[in-house]
């Protein structure tokens, strides 16, 4: 390898981080609202580039909470964007990460030294995305379809007991399908994705409801 040869020069690595959350039957993706050039004041992922001195699972969390104040979540990554021209003035390879979070116990900030505001967004009614970043989300969308029954992509969403009503909501939400609710059930307890805790839900406002959990939390 030849370090002095200039096809090696001028590259970088950005983070991105797609964050979603269910809100009221609406799938949503957080995105803030750019200070800085380039691309100023147009909406992005979360997320920027690695440092050289830094590890990119560091650089990633780094950069989640600089630009949003957000700490202590999953991720997992899901795809690398390595188109030459994806970003401007030098390359950036990008690396995808995905986390689901329960919005009512996520609080973010609305402005920071980096951003003007973030905000949730309908995956339905995105503002024009700086980047590549639409092509990004569209990617985190369908692996986050493709892998839905995996415990522990999804446990972040929920608190540790939840009832069937309320997850099924969500599926019926992310994958934009309408779900037959006994066979729903049926299939998540037969490929042992949930499981009956034996506990019932208490409110006085509805009728109490079965609790389950999924299954790898147990284990």
């Amino acid at each position: 390898m030849n370090y002095s040869n200039p096809r090696y020069q001028n590259q970088g690595i950005h983070v991105l981080a797609t964050i979603f959350t269910v809100e009221n039957g609406v799938f949503k993706v957080l995105l803030i609202n750019r200070k800085n050039e380039p691309y100023k004041n147009m909406w992005s992922l979360v997320g920027g580039a690695v440092y050289c001195d830094e590890r990119v699972e560091d650089a990633l969390r780094r950069e989640v909470k600089e630009k949003t104040g957000i700490e202590n979540i999953s991720f997992r990554h899901f795809g690398i964007y390595s188109r030459p021209d994806r970003a401007p003035k030098f390359r950036m390879l990008g690396l995808g990460y995905i986390a689901v979070v329960d919005h009512q116990e996520v609080t973010f900030l609305r402005e920071t030294t980096q951003t003007n505001n973030a905000e949730w967004f309908d995956i339905k009614k995105l503002p024009p995305l700086a980047f590549d970043h639409e092509e990004i989300v569209a990617d985190a969308i369908e692996f986050l379809k493709a892998n839905i029954n995996d415990g522990e992509i999804l446990k972040e969403l929920f608190p540790q007991y939840f009832t069937l009503p309320e997850l099924h909501k969500a599926y019926e939400c992310i994958l934009d399908r309408k779900l037959d609710r006994r066979n729903f059930r049926k299939k998540l307890l037969k490929d042992g994705i949930i499981e009956d805790t034996g506990l019932m839900s208490r409110t006085q406002k509805v009728k109490s409801s079965k609790l389950y959990q999924f299954a790898k939390l147990s284990k």
